[in-house]
């Protein structure tokens, strides 16, 4: 390994970690207060003039699901989960998101885009550049996926994949039910509102400058406050622009105002010494009315205890006599500002007790405090002192239930791939090899596609032929004979399979059903069959297979527990342009590298020149052995160098028993797919025998 991939490789891990991380924070922030992520979507839409077409429950789920995604492409990049996949999806979620905030940076019509919810807050341009940082990287993760390490095998992978998507939707559903599990905003349990509306001493105020526009004969010009002129101009107009912003409190919008507008009594709630209870409801048009029972028995225990409760919305005195009628309520209500009440709780209704000004707890209307007649004073209570569950608490909780779960799987994981590292390099250690007196390669194998040809008598006499023969003359390769449908039941009565392996030429993409003529790899498995062709340059050609096609057909044989001999190969105006590499490239990606590591371990490859099949045309065995040296890497590029290694890659094209030797002496030739000369045994025997 030269040092600018050892470079490239690192440089790659540490975008992948930089992007994973991100993600993982910027998603999770938003899955845990799915109502917040909802509001800012909601601005969105207003600001598009989309919000009439967008109704609640649709941006409610929206919400959840960017949450989701965010936060499990972030944990499926740290794992290197499906990582070509994944990358892609990164990098299509930051072209569309770098865009956005551009145009957010530039007419600044939403001050904070919300891209980590309220933990952290970006001006318009930081989220850009942010963004664009994000975007380089995940060009260069789509670029170079196989060099980002795995912490868990593929075998493995789908554990991380469901137990993630599982434990960040139950996240989102349990914040909806209950609070959010961290409140990022100024009114958290243990915040004291009257000091987060405080200025501090010193601060700087903002600075406004105002500009009077004046008209003297006939000609208008503008003045500040300092070259006002004299009387003998006329005033037109004026305009006041903010030229400093000074210091603006974390609780700035804060008021509670009486129903009829003419007191505000926001100096009395945060003024009084003691308890208080604050009941918050955005909209009583949309509040969920089925625990106002418990709400009014706690209502009924603050009038015995003597501690005020106040009614906070933003509704309309006909909104506010609707849930009267419904719930019987008596408390007094009191208008202050609807953003206000949605930062304050995220539940609608949703319960405050403060003291003192101080916020001692927060409650959902699905998890209200049990206080009723028979409950004693509030200091006696759990509820009249600051909960003890603190933020380091939750944490811990994270990581007992999600992280610690992913450690182990990784531990274990890593350590299952070590032992496997470790016997592998036993078989290949070469003392070991002789002591044991046998040494681990890839198979070997030749195999006959018989195609269209011999009925069902010719064919069944060839069959016996072959099986004497080879019982008698133990082959030091695998041997497979691939014939029409017709045959198969009848030739495996007999063959005898550990000398003679028995293949189907083709199977339909189709399970079962109404598709006359076709023939399904369940009913070629049943005849006896252990292998089956697939993609041979004759099928894609006379009958238009397509990668897809391939695609269903490969997944139903392995299904049924056939191996699959899988033919690529390229046309002559293909070789002739140079294009053989990209051809077979597109043929596997299009149709096998969907398969895990386990899949492809029961892939044969059969490279086959279409311009070398029944033509008497060979491709030399430096260009065959050059090509099948590409596949091999290819291979290894996506599931593993050891993988590659253990992948049988047979030649296919006009192989016949003069050639042959020459062709399976190459490193990464393991054999042939011949056609015409294992159609007669003498022929076959030639090619066979090569191997020895």
């Amino acid at each position: 390994m030269n040092v600018r991939t050892v470079i490239t490789g690192l440089c790659v891990n540490l975008c992948r970690l930089a992007v994973s991380l991100t993600f993982i924070f910027s998603g999770y922030v938003k899955a845990i207060d799915p109502l917040g992520t909802q509001y800012k979507l909601q601005d969105y839409l207003e600001v598009m003039q989309l919000a009439q077409y967008a109704p609640d429950y649709l941006t409610l789920a929206a919400s959840v699901a960017l949450g989701a995604l965010e936060f499990c492409l972030g944990v499926f990049l740290l794992f290197a989960v499906h990582r070509k996949l994944v990358t892609r999806l990164i990098l299509l979620f930051m072209a569309v998101m770098t865009p956005l905030t551009l145009w957010l940076a530039l007419d600044n019509p939403i001050e904070d885009c919300g891209c980590f919810g309220d933990a952290v807050v970006l001006t318009n341009w930081e989220t850009f550049y942010k963004n664009v940082a994000l975007l380089a990287a995940s060009i260069l993760l789509v670029r170079r996926p196989p060099l980002m390490l795995k912490f868990v095998s593929s075998t493995n992978q789908w554990i991380v994949v469901n137990y993630t998507v599982l434990f960040i939707l139950i996240s989102s559903g349990l914040s909806l039910y209950t609070l959010p599990p961290f409140d990022f905003r100024p009114y958290h349990v243990g915040a004291n509102i009257k000091k987060g509306m405080e200025i501090p001493e010193g601060a700087p105020l903002p600075e406004f400058e105002t500009t009077f526009i004046l008209e003297k004969d006939g000609r208008r010009k503008e003045f500040t406050i300092d070259d006002y002129p004299d009387s003998t101009w006329t005033f037109i107009d004026s305009k006041t622009v903010q030229t400093v912003e000074g210091y603006v409190p974390p609780i700035h919008d804060f008021s509670i105002q009486t129903l009829d507008g003419g007191e505000d009594i926001t100096d009395s709630v945060l003024g009084h010494k003691g308890y208080a209870f604050i009941l918050v409801s955005p909209h009583l048009e949309y509040a969920d009315d089925s625990n106002f029972g418990e709400i009014d028995a706690i209502y009924e225990y603050s009038l015995d205890h003597g501690y005020p409760f106040y009614a906070l919305t933003a509704s309309t005195d006909e909104a506010i006599s609707h849930w009267r009628d419904i719930t019987g309520a008596e408390y007094d209500f009191y208008h202050t500002d609807e953003t206000t009440l949605k930062t304050i709780i995220r539940s609608n209704p949703g319960l405050l007790l403060i003291k003192d000004a101080t916020v001692i707890g927060k409650w959902s209307h699905n998890d209200l405090p049990e206080l009723n007649y028979k409950s004693d004073d509030l200091e006696n209570t759990p509820y009249g002192a600051i909960s003890g569950n603190s933020s380091m608490g939750k944490i811990s909780k994270i990581l007992l239930w999600y992280i610690l779960p992913l450690v182990i799987l990784t531990f274990a994981d890593r350590t299952w791939k070590l032992t496997q590292w470790i016997r592998k390099k036993e078989h290949s250690n070469r003392i070991y090899q002789l002591l044991k007196g046998k040494k681990k390669m890839r198979k070997k194998i030749v195999a006959g596609n018989w195609k269209m040809n011999m009925n069902l008598q010719d064919g069944i006499a060839l069959a016996k032929e072959l099986n004497e023969t080879l019982t008698n003359e133990k082959p030091n390769c695998g041997v497979i004979i691939c014939t029409p449908f017709i045959h198969l039941a009848s030739i495996a009565q007999f063959l005898n399979q550990d000398v003679i392996g028995l293949g189907a030429e083709n199977c339909a993409d189709k399970e079962k059903g109404a598709y006359t003529g076709e023939v399904s790899a369940e009913m070629v498995k049943s005849t006896g069959a252990g292998y089956v062709i697939l993609g041979h340059s004759e099928r894609r050609g006379y009958y238009a297979e397509t990668p897809e096609i391939l695609k269903e057909k490969v997944l139903l044989a392995l299904k049924n527990g056939l191996k699959v001999i899988f033919c690529i190969g390229e046309s002559l105006e293909e070789r002739e342009a140079g294009k053989q590499n990209e051809v077979v490239k597109a043929e596997l990606e299009g149709s096998v590298f969907n398969l895990t590591e386990e899949e492809f371990k029961n892939i044969i490859i059969a490279y086959e020149p279409i311009w070398a099949i029944g033509t008497g045309k060979t491709a030399t065995a430096d260009q065959a052995e050059e090509i099948h040296a590409y596949i091999r890497s290819i291979i290894a590029d996506k599931y593993g160098k050891e993988t590659a290694d253990d992948t049988t890659i047979l030649y296919g094209g006009s192989c016949k028993a003069s050639n042959a030797p020459e062709l399976f002496a190459k490193p990464d030739i393991d054999g042939g797919l011949i056609g015409g000369a294992s159609l007669k045994a003498a022929d076959f025997m030639g090619i066979i025998n090569a191997w020895k």
